[in-house]
């Protein structure tokens, strides 16, 4: 997932950020409204919401169906208790998912908490970043070491179902939260692997998931900089490991962003800038039309160094504007496969009763204006496999051939 942090307060520099909502009002009107809806103590009082009823009035909306259907429900339902505060978050998250897009989500109370817990860099379940992708439940690409790698989970498989629950229109938000679980518990997901026919159960133990960061390799005179995700330690990490590099003075980088599902938008930005002098790193387009431009800073300390960015199908977010700035500057050459097409910008902000909106408000464009969104990024080199499992050792194939372009 790609995180921004602009004067809204993005994930990544501020999570709790304070947002008033409301339904059928202008926004001059929220604050207000937000003191009709919330206690005291900031929380829904659903008696105050149903007493809208009367000033939910809109040109474009009949709001009047909004409240039948309710009172239908009210009055109907087979069970007598009816659990208003469940009916109103779940008609919230009814009218995001409206939009249509699978990264725009409302979370009620406990389930915010438990999203803002999983950006700490720590957290319990099978460590495999996941999205929707051609309406499918999706693997964007399992961490390294995790309990989802050692499965046999792998970057591209379509997920049918988790723990026999049918993933059909499932938002990502909801089997995230079926997925993970106390440490030591099994969770089995219904899989298919790309480019298979067969349809498989995978039993998949939950562990504690550390999200790495930074794994850096000399051999003779080529630098190995694996980066796994854009988190909260990547920077510190990476920094580390620029000075380790430019100790040991290699003849070339390869940048290793295979199954990186993204992270820190300021991150991908400061670390693609060690590259690129001057210009831009990604272009952050909004509704209307209107741009923000992240220009290239910091020392630039690995620019000059022949370079090879490694990309696969599970390269999304974050590790698409490395790939794509350094691509558009000229200051490497991508190998690999098409990444997977996530460019797009979510806004998270935590409202009064401490549930939570995540909404899509930008697309990303590299700096030549290439769209990332459902595109992704094209390699200068395809490589049709990146590994060789067939012998007792894997073979990493796409390290191999960046090992050789490098010393041609």
């Amino acid at each position: 997932m790609p995180l921004s942090s602009r004067t809204k307060t993005y994930i990544g520099t501020a999570l709790f950020g304070i947002v008033t909502f409301f339904i059928g009002h202008t926004a001059g009107q929220a604050s207000n409204l937000q003191e009709q809806l919330l206690t005291e103590d900031g929380h829904v009082n659903i008696e105050k919401v149903i007493n809208l009823y009367s000033s939910t009035r809109s040109s474009n909306v009949n709001f009047d169906l909004y409240w039948d259907v309710w009172d239908m429900l009210q009055s109907k339902y087979v069970d007598e208790e009816v659990d208003d505060v469940a009916l109103f978050y779940s008609s919230i998250q009814g009218m995001v998912a409206g939009l249509g897009d699978p990264y725009s989500v409302y979370f009620p109370p406990t389930e915010a908490k438990a999203f803002a817990d999983g950006l700490s860099g720590e957290f319990e379940g099978i460590g495999a970043e996941i999205s929707v992708k051609d309406s499918q439940l999706t693997v964007i690409a399992p961490l390294p070491t995790s309990p989802a790698e050692r499965a046999g989970i792998r970057a591209g498989d379509q997920i049918f179902a988790i723990d026999g629950t049918d993933t059909t229109g499932i938002i990502i938000e909801e089997a995230v939260n079926l997925i993970r679980g106390k440490k030591g518990t099994e969770v089995v997901l219904t899989i298919r692997h790309e480019n298979e026919s067969a349809i498989s159960d995978v039993t998949v133990i939950r562990d504690t998931i550390e999200v790495p960061t930074i794994l850096l390799e000399i051999e003779d005179d080529i630098a190995y900089l694996r980066i796994s995700y854009f988190n909260q330690d990547t920077w510190r990490d990476f920094n580390t490991a620029v000075t380790d590099i430019l100790t040991q003075n290699p003849t070339g980088i390869i940048l290793d962003l295979r199954s990186n599902p993204g992270g820190f938008l300021e991150t991908s930005v400061d670390v693609a800038s060690e590259w690129v002098t001057q210009g831009n790193i990604v272009i952050e387009r909004e509704r209307g039309g209107v741009e923000t431009v992240f220009a290239t800073r910091g020392a630039h300390r690995l620019a000059g160094i022949p370079t090879v960015v490694l990309v696969d199908e599970g390269s999304a977010s974050g590790s698409e504007i490395v790939a794509g700035a350094l691509q558009d500057a000229g200051a490497a050459t991508v190998i690999g496969a098409q990444t997977f097409g996530k460019g797009s910008v979510q806004d998270f902000q935590v409202l009064p009763d401490g549930s939570a909106l995540k909404v899509t408000i930008a697309e990303w464009l590299t700096p030549n204006e290439r769209v990332i969104n459902d595109v992704g990024i094209s390699p200068d080199i395809v490589l049709e496999e990146m590994f060789d499992v067939s012998g007792d050792t894997p073979v990493d194939l796409g390290r191999n051939r960046a090992i050789e372009y490098l010393r041609q």
